[in-house]
């Protein structure tokens, strides 16, 4: 590994200033947390192991941007967190003030304090260098009270934050544990897959599945890419075909058939690798109607993949060692749409293969259909797991391998 982790780190009675991801689903009226995973997630692996060692452990992390819904304090945070590792959990409204600094001064070891969300502070916001942002009131006045920084958010690693990258520049520091699973998870995905490796890439994005089929495919790093939902939608059209006047209007609005050209190059360059549906959900009347792809152009709108390509994917999935599966294969909210999502995901988590899942609605698909505890690692980021697929360096990362460079 190219940084360190909490196993580097002597940290009995002295000050972590822990970086996590508690950003969580806010109800807009109510403005009460929906779904506390991700403060679970950090509450019972880097947070708990911290205290647990006499660390004082003081916890900065972001809820939604300035002027949204979601945008609140982090009051509600720490008593979910406390209720979660059954620990008193002290809350200070303040970021790097002097009522956080006089908390942070009175922690004992095993103590844990929450700041106020960071983005109260409008130059959290800003990119830059971990050695610029070090210069910033956020770091000036919080560093200098710590001891080491750990890093555990990889869901907002992709960005180049202050709270992110700024203390790296000046404090000793590490990868917390969901950081380093996250890594650890996507390394072997990445770096060396067991082959067969599949991914597979359904839901909406039909660029962000393009970026990431070219980068895997011109690395030797996947063997096929199976294709679903609106983006194997559109990698249809750019095989030549004709969805019919509803969904390519659909495909027009969402200004996706930009992306055409690029997929036709792509899979001139890589013939058989990528995998299109062969028939396709459609509404007809209210019910479902699977339309073989040699019978269109529709008249309906296609929301799922068919029976036969559910088939020949699952066949696929039996045979491999590595699957990547980012985004459900059609509108499976929709239960006469749910058909090829559940069926495909079904088949990955009865594969002995190493699976890795992540993305918001292939979570949620998951979940509806009780199959999270099958699949071998669930990613709990969003973009910074898809900019990681496309193969870029994220700036949390960089940062942690530039700080164990400098301490070696």
């Amino acid at each position: 590994m190219k940084y360190l982790t909490l196993d580097n780190l002597k940290v009995k009675d002295k000050t972590v200033l822990v970086r996590v991801d508690f950003n969580s689903p806010v109800d807009p009226e109510t403005k009460k947390v929906l779904d506390d995973s991700r403060i679970r997630a950090h509450g019972e692996t880097t947070i708990k192991e911290l205290a647990e060692k006499n660390a004082k452990v003081v916890v900065l992390a972001h809820q939604g941007r300035k002027g949204d819904p979601d945008f609140i304090p982090l009051k509600q945070h720490a008593e979910l967190l406390g209720k979660i590792i059954r620990r008193p959990i002290r809350y200070v409204d303040d970021v790097f003030g002097d009522k956080a600094k006089e908390a942070i001064k009175k922690l004992k070891g095993g103590e844990i304090l929450v700041l106020e969300n960071v983005r109260t502070w409008a130059g959290e916001t800003k990119d830059g260098k971990p050695e610029d942002h070090a210069k910033t009131e956020l770091v000036k006045n919080l560093a200098p009270l710590a001891d080491f920084f750990v890093n555990d958010a990889f869901a907002a690693a992709h960005r180049a934050q202050v709270s992110i990258i700024g203390f790296t520049a000046v404090l000793p520091s590490a990868a917390g544990r969901i950081m380093e699973r996250e890594l650890k998870s996507l390394s072997k995905v990445l770096e060396k897959p067991q082959k067969p490796c599949l991914f597979i890439l359904g839901g909406a994005k039909a660029d962000d599945s393009l970026e990431i089929s070219k980068y895997v495919l011109d690395n030797n790093i996947a063997d096929y890419v199976l294709t679903g939902g609106v983006v194997g939608q559109v990698f249809l059209v750019a095989e030549g075909h004709d969805l019919g006047k509803p969904t390519m209007r659909y495909l027009e609005e969402k200004e996706l058939l930009c992306f055409v050209q690029g997929i036709k190059e792509l899979m001139k360059k890589h013939p058989n690798k990528i995998k299109v549906p062969a028939d396709l959900g459609a509404e007809a009347g209210g019910k479902r109607l699977e339309i073989p792809v040699e019978k269109l152009p529709s008249e309906y709108s296609l929301f799922d993949i068919g029976a036969k390509t559910v088939n020949e994917y699952a066949k696929m999935i039996l045979n491999a060692k590595t699957i990547v599966l980012s985004g459900p294969m059609g509108v499976y909210e929709n239960k006469e749409f749910s058909f090829g999502t559940k069926k495909v995901f079904e088949a990955v988590a009865s594969s002995k293969a190493f699976s890795l899942a992540g993305g918001g609605h292939t979570i949620a698909a998951l979940q509806e259909f009780g199959l999270s505890s099958k699949i071998s690692y669930v990613s709990t980021a969003g973009g910074a797991l898809i900019e990681f697929l496309m193969g870029k360096k994220l700036p949390g990362v960089l940062a942690l391998e530039q700080a164990a460079l400098r301490k070696a």
